[in-house]
């Protein structure tokens, strides 16, 4: 017994001492690079990463060797020494949950064995899910921003479209590093990951923080503007009903509520295409109508000078519409071929862009200055209500999307992080949802639809989160990691884009959020139709 506590004590000073010295050479390697842009050699990058996680597993298996004896007492130790604790330490999770378990939350197999025996995506399936992420609801809202813009909202249509699709591709570069072959390694799963390495090693979790906040407010504004749009939608739809907008958003929640029961998207997703085809539809209904109407088209409402003080919200609104950074990470690495990424980004939003930019310029040319907020509002009363009851639907149907994202965001980061979590686990040791877990997610439900019934300005809300979140995160936290991780592989004219894509995105963010809050003040000093 002594022997073998002996052997393992010798182990692990061994292994300790051998992480340390590596830790060391890699960050002393490394600490002129990491004054600048990137982190030393992508050699040592990839060592100083390895070393991290050697040193985290080592702790953890430390903790675990503890946790194991006292349960175990002196027999377990017997079982468990030599080449066996390393191979237990190796299995050990990092969200520091402890051991995989067979059964997850929803009822499958563990994490680790799902992401083995997870199917992966081809490129037309990861081009639809692009595809319904820049061409959902919110186009509903650009005819409202070339009101404002004219040509240049046009031009601005096109610009996000090829920004976006750009930061898009440095992102998922972000993930890799080259090894000693010259071979590009996936070492990053996320966007958070990639955050967290920007701020290594000063601040190793400052960018994942910041990055969730972001993630959070995008996704919850989001449920927000599916209650407001739902509420707007049926208003106009039945004027004549003794039932105001607020009253509408308050009945799509109460529809809404049962999404804080939601253990996994599977009942959900069924629907998703059918949701999507209805959609389109739409689109073609309203384009149909538009130019049943071509005669009538008011050309010289099209102005080639812009409002000064509206246009800024335009930004907002149309940045807000090609939004998908969020999800690409991992979608890419569900790829069957990650190669066919830039191809299938290409063609998502160069359609995403003649797409929107048609249905823009025909709304507009068809109602002109009359164009509202939601342009079915428009629409005349005898098809106004079907279709509005179509996007309702959607509307309702797309709601527990990000709704299920933001909750699990927000227990990833405040309930499910082992010892560092700020609050317990929401999940029960049979993984059902606790009481109070509950709670607070029917609490988030009652949140959006207090904000859908106290803001209930679509367009000004749409572009508030463009220009927050929507800027930052397709805009400026792509260019700025892009500078930081690859500094010095980059050509002159990508580190040009990367610095005029931040500086641009930085000033029309500024700007646009400063006019948002302004229009929302002015909305409800003047008592302005919602």
């Amino acid at each position: 017994m002594a022997t073998l506590i002996r052997s393992k004590i010798s182990n692990k000073l061994t292994n300790a001492a051998h992480t340390v010295t590596n830790k060391s050479q890699a960050k002393v390697s490394g600490m002129f690079a990491r004054m600048g842009f990137q982190a030393a050699t992508d050699e040592e990058g990839l060592g100083f990463a390895a070393c991290d996680d050697l040193d985290y597993d080592h702790r953890q298996g430390l903790q675990m060797d503890i946790l194991k004896n006292d349960e175990m007492g002196g027999e377990g130790v017997g079982e468990i020494g030599g080449e066996g604790m390393a191979e237990g330490d190796s299995h050990y999770q990092r969200d520091g949950t402890g051991p995989p378990t067979s059964a997850s939350k929803d009822g499958g197999f563990s994490s680790e064995l799902a992401s083995t025996d997870k199917p992966k995506i081809t490129a037309w399936e990861a081009g639809w899910n692009v595809t319904n992420a820049i061409q959902g609801m919110f186009v509903l809202g650009l005819p409202y921003a070339i009101l404002h813009g004219g040509y240049l909202g046009l031009f601005l249509i096109i610009f996000a479209a090829v920004v976006c699709c750009y930061t898009g591709k440095i992102l998922i570069a972000c993930l890799y590093e080259e090894n000693e072959d010259g071979q590009l390694v996936r070492v990053r799963e996320s966007y958070v990951d990639i955050a967290n390495a920007c701020c290594a090693p000063r601040f190793p979790s400052l960018g994942g923080h910041v990055v969730n906040v972001a993630q959070i407010i995008e996704l919850v504004m989001t449920c927000i503007l599916y209650v407001v749009v739902s509420g707007n939608l049926m208003y106009n739809s039945f004027p004549n009903f003794p039932v105001s907008q607020r009253s509408w958003a308050i009945i799509a929640t109460a529809a809404l509520l049962p999404c804080a029961f939601l253990k996994n998207l599977k009942a959900v997703s069924k629907f998703s295409l059918l949701c999507t085809i209805a959609h389109f539809i739409i689109n073609i209904l309203v384009i149909a109508y538009c130019l049943s109407r071509a005669r009538d088209w008011a050309w010289d409402k099209v102005k080639f000078y812009i409002d000064v003080k509206k246009f800024p919200i335009s930004i907002g609104i149309i940045v807000f519409s090609y939004t998908s950074q969020i999800f690409l990470p991992s979608m890419e690495g569900n790829m069957q071929k990650p190669s066919e990424f830039h191809c299938m980004m290409n063609w998502t939003h160069i359609a995403a862009c003649i797409l929107k930019g048609l249905f823009a310029l025909v709304a507009y040319l068809t109602w002109a200055d009359d164009t509202k907020e939601v342009i079915t509002d428009n629409l005349p009363s005898s098809i106004r209500a079907v279709v509005n009851l179509f996007l309702v639907a959607k509307a309702l149907l797309s709601y527990p999307l990000p709704f299920f994202a933001a909750v699990e965001v927000l227990e990833k980061s405040f309930f499910q992080d082992g010892s560092r979590a700020l609050f317990p686990d929401c999940y029960g040791g049979d993984g059902r949802l606790k009481s109070w877990g509950l709670s607070l997610r029917c609490a988030l439900v009652v949140f959006t639809m207090f904000m859908a019934i106290y803001v209930p300005h679509f367009a000004l809300l749409m572009g508030l989160t463009g220009s927050l979140t929507g800027a930052g995160l397709c805009f400026l936290l792509p260019s700025l990691f892009h500078l930081k991780l690859l500094w010095r592989k980059l050509l002159w004219h990508q580190v040009f884009f990367d610095v005029a894509i931040f500086v641009i995105g930085g000033i029309c963010s500024i700007s646009g959020f400063i006019h948002s809050v302004e229009g929302l003040i002015e909305a409800y000093k003047y008592n302005i139709p919602d």
